[in-house]
């Protein structure tokens, strides 16, 4: 098994989920046994997971007896880092119990549970009373029959290779889960709720608290990625800051047109805005290398103004947002209410396109742009993209599509019938230079600026996702791909 590191942040105010390890995974089609026939192994990069192994046989229906009782004995409502005898006794009749489906907890308890800033506010009894990496890699070798490493690398390994085999939770999943992460940040007890179709094993902390300021308070600091309500912008002539190559992303909304510099996304990662007289947010997933616009206005009668923040919580490198107002988790990826009021009422936020260009060339299409002021970037310049993310995700996502690899940059669509499709961007770019036509079903891809959009036959918009190969296809396993490969 090939390491991932367990990533986690230091805190502040304009912290970003992840570090920048290098021991980040790649992972291919952990159905296979071994790596796909084209690829030889001997170049594959360091840190790839080629072969998850065989999953064990999983128990079906609730646990027994006497593993229930030591399950409740650890997880319970008092479950906290320093645990009594009672509980590391009872921690032991899990790890011996054979039940694989408690590997999901041991996986949580490798990524809350050795947070440096948990174990100091513990305080020096935390050397004799806790489960240490030692412990937990010996349950999760005992309960999968897979070897991990006594390190956090164990997360990773571990958390990835149950997601490849879809091993189920066990009973109390949700609750056991809550208890522990609540650990580290009290306000995700408004998050892990029942009503929800949010798939809580893909789960985890991104390293970084919860930014639930007020809305139009997002000057206060946090220890969170700080979400911008109502940013204040600029025009293009005033903007001198940014150079000719900068990334924007670029958004037209009834003929008005804005620039939100990837500078300044990558340390606010979500913008809660208005344009061309509609209400909208932002996302913008560092990991995932996904801008999207997701209308929030037109919702119906007595569905106040979702204002999305970021959670602090990811599900397969993705981020996890969620509403202020009604504490409803949206599914950044797709646009729905997964949990909460806006779950029960079906609550699905209409799209919109975003173009990601240079600077100059968006300019040039939009000369009466906006754009957002150079202060809101908080004095930082990260570029995750050519630092932290780029040797693949940093985070456990389990198998992945092999058709492309995992950072590839796609335009995903979806057709009329229901069907996903997603075009390589650069295969695209390349063959509309040399002017060939490039449509499928309809959906025809243009350039924007130096990036691509989707329209269709009569010209019209089409609302299209960019985002890496990864992200798309794990949210749409059944996606078509242009070219086909």
């Amino acid at each position: 098994m090939a390491l991932l590191a367990a990533a986690c942040s230091s805190g502040g105010d304009t912290s970003s989920e992840g570090d920048t390890s290098e021991d980040a995974a790649v992972v291919f089609d952990g159905r296979q046994d071994g790596p796909p026939a084209d690829v030889d192994p001997a170049t594959v990069p360091r840190g790839q997971v080629l072969d998850f192994g065989t999953p064990p046989e999983t128990p079906d229906g609730p646990l027994s007896p006497e593993v229930q009782e030591a399950f409740d004995t650890v997880f319970g409502d008092d479950y906290g880092i320093l645990l009594d005898q009672e509980q590391l006794d009872a921690f032991q009749v899990l790890a011996d119990s054979g039940d694989a489906r408690l590997a999901w907890l041991i996986s949580d308890l490798v990524r809350v549970t050795q947070d440096p800033r948990l174990i100091a506010e513990a305080g020096a009894e935390v050397d004799k009373s806790r489960l240490n990496l030692n412990d937990l890699s010996e349950a999760a070798s005992s309960l999968t029959g897979q070897e991990y490493s006594s390190s956090v690398a164990i997360w990773g390994d571990l958390t990835s290779t149950l997601i490849a085999w879809d091993l189920p939770e066990p009973p109390g999943y949700l609750q056991a889960k809550a208890n522990i992460y609540t650990l580290v940040e009290p306000a995700w007890s408004e998050l892990f709720v029942e009503n929800s179709s949010v798939d809580w094993r893909h789960v985890s902390w991104g390293g970084v608290l919860i930014d639930d300021r007020p809305f139009d308070r997002t000057d206060d600091q946090c220890n969170c990625i700080p979400a911008i309500d109502n940013p204040e912008v600029q025009t293009a002539e005033e903007a001198d800051w940014l150079d000719a190559d900068d990334i924007v992303f670029g958004v037209v909304i009834n003929g008005e047109a804005r620039a939100y510099p990837r500078q300044i996304m990558e340390v606010r990662e979500m913008v809660n805005d208005s344009l061309g007289g509609r209400d909208f947010a932002m996302p913008y997933c560092t990991l995932c290398g996904a801008a999207q616009v997701w209308f929030t206005d037109n919702l119906p009668d007595g569905i106040d103004r979702p204002v999305l923040r970021t959670s602090g919580l990811l599900s397969r490198s993705n981020k996890v947002m969620y509403d202020l107002t009604s504490q409803s988790i949206f599914d950044t990826f797709v646009g729905t209410a997964d949990s909460g009021v806006l779950h029960d009422q079906g609550i699905s936020l209409e799209g919109h396109t975003v173009v990601t260009s240079t600077w100059a060339a968006w300019v040039a299409e939009h000369p009466d742009t906006t754009v957002l002021i150079e202060d809101l970037a908080l004095g930082r310049n990260f570029d995750f993209r050519n630092g932290r993310d780029a040797n693949g995700p940093i985070f456990p996502i389990g198998d992945v599509d092999p058709r492309l690899a995992v950072q590839e940059d796609v335009l995903g669509v979806i057709l009329e019938d229901g069907t996903p499709l997603a075009f390589h961007v650069d295969t695209a770019t390349a063959a509309i230079e040399r002017g060939e036509v490039v449509e499928v079903e309809g959906v025809r891809i243009v350039r924007s600026g130096t990036g691509v959009q989707a329209i269709d036959s009569n010209g019209d918009e089409i609302v299209g996702h960019q985002a890496f190969w990864f992200a798309w296809s794990q949210f749409y396993p059944r996606t078509e791909l242009w070219p086909d490969v």
